[in-house]
């Protein structure tokens, strides 16, 4: 007979799921494990065992029916599998052992529309269903991880106090991530980076647009160390320092830190520094396709995320851009004479202004998703669980939290007083930038449509006056009049003049 004591279960061993189950465990929670290779399942009690001080709360199982009646009830399982269909086929193979009231919380990358469709096919059959966000790769999993739940408030009331316990922790005073975790001995006190999103699928829509600003926030990092690179001529290592000395003050995050350690890191196969000799072609999972897609979808203007994600393309393109470079003409690159330390300063200022548009465009899609979705979302709170133990954990997201604060209504960040401070003071060193990339044909995707979209914004008058009178030339689209009150439609029985213009009703 199954002794039914383990406090939570997880399906999927890889190295998320391990990692994740071992934070668990460190937490004081009883873990049951299910991985669909046995082998896998038994080499990581094993490794637990010889490794980890809370093993004696991880639980392997290795028969499917068994993990799940080893878990008390209401049971709350989470899958940390691929996402798309072998999360179906996860939750296919569960059902026939849950009972109503169960919990399913799946903790991959899902497009939320999947989630939103799991969610209402479980409650036919009484079994709820989360969808979380978990951001922080597998040293976050390990340690404390950003959470992004959704689901039924009732659902979240059983799940809370283990994704509390297990998520970052940031200083509840100063939103200063909280760390030093170890095995054994976790995190404790502090604000916990895992809040409730909204119901059905928002907190997988929240992860997916965190993805979409890392998409961005790194090749925006990119571009500043190739300028850096390509303008000043400066050595690996001594752009690493640079990013060192940007990660004491508002740059500070996480892909800043890591930045300054990879520019460093010198090449273990021989002379040099290691990033010169990596290959320049980025991957992509697909989240910064979603996030770009779905801006399409629902009108919202984040041409900068998409730039990123053009950009993640075209460096795929390595054989085509090898060829191209030897046929392609464009103006030899110029090292910049001058002060070294003015135009870095002008680079980060570029990074910082593009960084406020980036998150600006994020946050401005989620609040166009939450009109489409029928969701109410909490934005100040989505930067607060963003300060600690995600990739984009950052110091600037508490001046996100801030802004909230002082105006729940805020519709775009560049409008909150530090926000446009810091875009005021920044942005001549930001178009000086840009200004040297493009005289160079040195690419800068980021920074330029980061700019394109600051500048869209603060105009009160757009060429789309031309736009909308060839919409109603060829295609009798009709236009509105600057002189007749916004709703009013027109058209014009182009192009003879005298025509007389038809108001629409």
């Amino acid at each position: 007979m199954t002794i039914k004591n383990a406090d939570i279960g997880l399906v999927g061993l890889a190295v998320m799921g391990q990692n994740l189950a071992l934070n668990i465990a460190d937490h004081g929670y009883t873990i049951a494990v299910y991985n669909r290779d046995p082998k896998k399942t038994l080499n990581f009690i094993e490794e637990c065992k010889k490794n980890e001080p809370s093993h004696e709360r991880v639980v392997g199982h290795t028969d499917l029916a068994s993990f799940v009646l080893s878990i008390k009830r209401p049971r709350k399982i989470v899958l940390l599998v691929k996402a798309g269909s072998a999360t179906d086929v996860t939750i296919n193979a569960l059902l026939p052992f849950l009972e109503q009231g169960d919990i399913i919380i799946d903790g991959g990358n899902s497009l939320w529309t999947d989630t939103i469709r799991r969610e209402k096919e479980l409650a036919v059959k009484g079994i709820d269903f989360i969808g979380s966000g978990v951001s922080g790769g597998e040293t976050g999993a390990r340690f404390g991880p950003s959470l992004m739940p959704s689901g039924t408030r009732k659902a979240w009331a059983s799940l809370e106090p283990i994704w509390r316990d297990i998520a970052a922790k940031v200083d509840s005073v100063t939103g200063e991530p909280l760390e030093g975790g170890k095995p054994g001995k976790p995190v404790e006190g502090g604000f916990s980076c895992a809040e409730y999103i909204g119901p059905d699928g928002a907190g997988h829509y929240v992860k997916m647009v965190h993805n979409g600003i890392e998409y961005i926030d790194m090749q925006l990092i990119c571009e500043a160390y190739w300028l850096m690179k390509n303008l000043l001529d400066m050595p690996a290592n001594e752009i690493g320092k640079v990013f060192q000395e940007w990660n004491k003050g508002e740059l500070s995050s996480f892909l800043i830190e890591i930045t300054g350690d990879i520019l460093q890191q010198k090449d273990p196969m021989g002379p040099g520094f290691l990033v010169d000799k990596i290959m320049d072609a980025a991957g992509q999972k697909g989240t910064g396709q979603w996030t770009a897609a779905n801006a399409l979808e629902l009108g919202a203007p984040a041409n900068a995320i998409a730039a990123a994600v053009y950009a993640r393309a075209l460096s795929s393109l390595k054989e085509e851009r090898v060829e191209a470079s030897k046929i392609l003409k464009g103006p030899a690159i110029k090292r910049v004479d001058g002060d070294k330390k003015e135009i870095i300063e002008a680079i980060k200022n570029a990074l910082y202004c593009s960084k406020i548009c980036a998150y600006a465009q994020g946050f401005q899609l989620i609040d166009k998703a939450q009109v489409a979705y029928n969701w109410k979302l909490n934005f100040g709170e989505i930067a607060q669980i963003w300060r600690g133990g995600c990739i984009i954990r950052a110091r600037f997201l508490q001046k996100i939290t801030n802004a909230y604060a002082l105006n729940s209504r805020l519709k775009n960040l560049m409008l909150d007083p530090y926000f446009t401070n810091a875009m005021n003071e920044g942005q001549a060193g930001w178009r000086k930038v840009i200004a040297l990339a493009v005289t160079n044909g040195i690419p800068a995707q980021g920074f330029s449509a980061a700019l394109a979209y600051y500048d869209g914004y603060r105009s009160a008058v757009l060429p789309a006056n031309l736009l909308q009178a060839q919409r109603d030339y060829f295609g009798a689209h009709t236009y509105e009049r600057l002189d007749q009150p916004r709703g009013q439609f027109f058209h014009l029985d182009w192009p003879e003049a005298g025509r007389p213009q038809i108001a629409i009703e």
